[in-house]
């Protein structure tokens, strides 16, 4: 292992997380899931939404733009659907609760779908499908995000990275786990890239000027100061290859998520006073569930879905390839790795996680 990562182990480092959360008046059941969100990017390889993001939920809530005991309260209900008013809650408890509505909703209706407004950012967008797969259902999971990606042929970052994850059940099989961005990257991975003083790969983001730009503190630099540029729709600059549709994906999570629940939704998220002060940043989720038995056998559907994957995983290679993966595979692999192995924490994250033990009162032993 490089020498600029630390291995850590998933246990103490949830713990670790969710005493951090507790030190800020969370809940501890709330300060759990929080801290296991966080860990499980990094299990599965997402570390931009690893613990790496601990420091920017601690500076919400001591800044009191996130409540660490929140008012959540469903605003209006129907047999197949809910809108939740997360309370400015961590966007993670805000982001369990909904979809353990709508999976209730579905295991008794046959479909749920829940609208969430009013939270916060919630990490990965696969937790939350992914908690449908145990109770065999196909699970969705949307979030909007901050401003970080400029439209097609746009200099101005109006758009957020704004996730889309889907989960279908197999049977021999690994379940299909979509868990994608519907930009070209993530701020976070930006992040990462700047630790690391590595330069970007040109079509990831622009600058100033709506150019391509493979300087990263730049791009990063330009989207907080509203300078013009950031990050690229997924297909990059233009329409040759097709950033006009992860344009329009883009776009679709913020009507479902912002628009629909009411909340914020484009450059509307993250507000501030006119002094420049944090307000709650209204980050808004969607969120469904399906039972595959209201369409077919659910052992028939699940047999044709191993057979869809085996088709696919055996099909011709390219050449000097040697595999073709199915989404969700790879993370898989990646977590059970980690969990055997430990997770390799970049030396800059586990200094901050450090710091911040030390800032709050809890003991770093990692």
């Amino acid at each position: 292992m490089d020498e600029e990562f630390r291995i850590v182990w998933a246990e103490p480092l949830t713990d670790f997380c969710q005493r951090v959360f507790e030190k800020m008046g969370i809940p501890t059941r709330d300060a759990f899931t929080t801290a296991e969100v966080l860990v499980l990017a990094d299990l599965r390889g997402i570390d931009s939404h690893g613990v790496a993001r601990l420091r920017r939920y601690y500076t919400g809530l001591k800044n009191g733009v996130m409540m660490p005991r929140p008012e959540m309260k469903i605003v209006h209900e129907t047999p197949i659907s809910a809108l939740l008013d997360g309370g400015a809650a961590l966007g993670q408890v805000a982001g369990k609760r909904g979809m353990e509505i709508a999976i209730e909703k579905a295991l008794k209706n046959g479909a749920g779908f829940v609208a969430v407004r009013n939270s916060n950012h919630y990490g990965i967008a696969g937790y939350y499908s992914l908690m449908a797969l145990k109770h065999d259902l196909i699970g969705i999971s949307l979030t909007n995000s901050d401003a970080y990606v400029v439209p097609t042929f746009g200099r101005e970052v109006m758009l957020g990275t704004n996730p889309i994850s889907v989960t279908v059940p197999a049977m021999g099989e690994r379940p299909f786990v979509l868990d994608m961005s519907t930009a070209v990257a993530t701020l976070g991975k930006l992040e990462v890239y700047s630790r690391m003083a590595k330069k970007l790969p040109l079509g990831w983001a622009t600058d100033e000027k709506g150019w391509s730009c493979d300087d990263p503190t730049r791009v990063i630099a330009n989207i907080r100061s509203k300078a013009g540029g950031g990050i690229l729709p997924l297909g990059g600059e233009g329409e040759e290859f097709g950033g006009h549709k992860g344009y329009g994906l883009d776009v679709l999570v913020d009507i479902l998520c912002g628009v629909l629940s009411g909340s914020g939704y484009l450059n509307l998220l993250y507000p501030k006073t006119p002094a420049g002060k944090p307000l709650p940043s209204l980050v808004a989720h969607f969120f469904g569930a399906l039972r595959v038995d209201y369409f077919r056998p659910v052992d028939e559907f699940k047999r044709d879905m191993d057979d869809l994957i085996r088709r696919l995983k055996n099909s011709a290679k390219a050449e000097g390839q040697k595999r073709i993966y199915i989404h969700g595979e790879k993370e898989f692999e990646l977590e059970e790795k980690y969990r055997k192995e430990g997770i390799p924490l970049y030396y800059k994250v586990y200094e901050d996680l450090k710091a911040i033990g030390e800032e709050v009162g809890v003991t770093f032993n990692l």
